[in-house]
């Protein structure tokens, strides 16, 4: 079976690792993951696409194998930046993105900074922001923002016995996942404790959501400069925004929605052969 290589880049000074499918020479294809998730968790969709394209899926600032910020500092924008120092790296002339949840934001950011280097863009339920969304209060953000990190600051990380036990986790917040898939998600997003346990490699700090934020405005902003093609692919049953989300092309120069019947947030495990389809018909690789 197939298997990538760990490699790793360096951005804002911190070690950034990322899974490298191969096929150099091909075009390259950035999987970016959601928050709390790790690169590992794209490896259906990674086999599949690896024979046409040059597959990447980093592990963002934070999450899987990457380093963890000082400070515990996870805006939107600095996971962009680390985007950009790994487009840097591989000096391709333009890339294709696919990005899930939190990454779908990522990549919706990155091609509205830069759509010169995008030339197809996919988003699996990552339109978090819509345009209708309320922009709060300054000091009600902030306020928000500094009882987050206290309450962070005094959290001891869950340990679990086993690995089966932090993928019986899982299993609690997406019922749809098998135990074959949540076992290989646990065992890629969990490191050992030196007690024998298990805790979950993600920064908690990355639950924290930064003040300083982009909104409603800035959004609208950037994914009108998205010169791409671009596929909004939403979740039939997803806790996001779901039908609100109807009428979102509008906003981009080329851009379609479809939804996938059944399919919960993450997508891609619970429906991922229809993904797969979705995204190969999108790529021009037939269903």
């Amino acid at each position: 079976m197939l298997v990538p290589q760990s490699r790793t880049y360096e951005s804002h000074g911190l070690r950034l690792h990322y899974a490298d499918w191969g096929n150099a020479g091909a075009p390259v294809l950035i999987l970016v993951h959601g928050g709390r998730d790790h690169c590992r968790s794209w490896d259906v969709l990674a086999r599949s696409l690896q024979p046409h394209f040059h597959v990447l899926a980093p592990d963002l600032r934070g999450h899987g194998d990457s380093d963890w910020t000082k400070g515990g500092s996870y805006a939107l924008t600095e996971y962009v930046y680390d985007l950009a120092q790994l487009v840097r790296a591989m000096a391709a002339p333009e890339i294709r993105l696919i990005g899930h949840s939190m990454g779908g934001m990522v990549s919706l950011i990155y091609s509205g900074s830069f759509p010169e280097q995008v030339s197809r863009l996919v988003v699996l339920d990552g339109v978090t922001m819509l345009p209708d969304t309320p922009k709060p209060p300054a000091h009600e953000r902030i306020s928000k923002w500094i009882g987050q990190l206290d309450k962070l600051h005094g959290r001891t990380p869950r340990r679990y016995r086993t690995i089966e036990d932090a993928a019986a986790q899982m299993v609690l917040y997406n019922k749809r996942l098998s135990r074959e898939l949540s076992l290989h998600l646990a065992t890629h997003g969990t490191r050992q404790n030196e007690d024998g346990t298990y805790s979950w490699k993600f920064d908690p700090y990355q639950r924290a959501s930064a003040p300083h934020r982009l909104w409603p405005d800035d959004h609208v902003a950037l994914w009108s400069r998205i010169a791409c093609p671009t596929l909004l692919l939403n979740a039939g049953e997803s806790f996001l925004a779901g039908p609100r989300a109807a009428g979102l092309e509008r906003y981009f120069p080329q851009a379609r929605v479809e939804t996938i019947a059944g399919a919960g947030h993450w997508l891609q495990h619970d429906k991922p052969q229809e993904v797969l389809s979705a995204i190969r018909r999108f790529l021009g690789l037939g269903g």
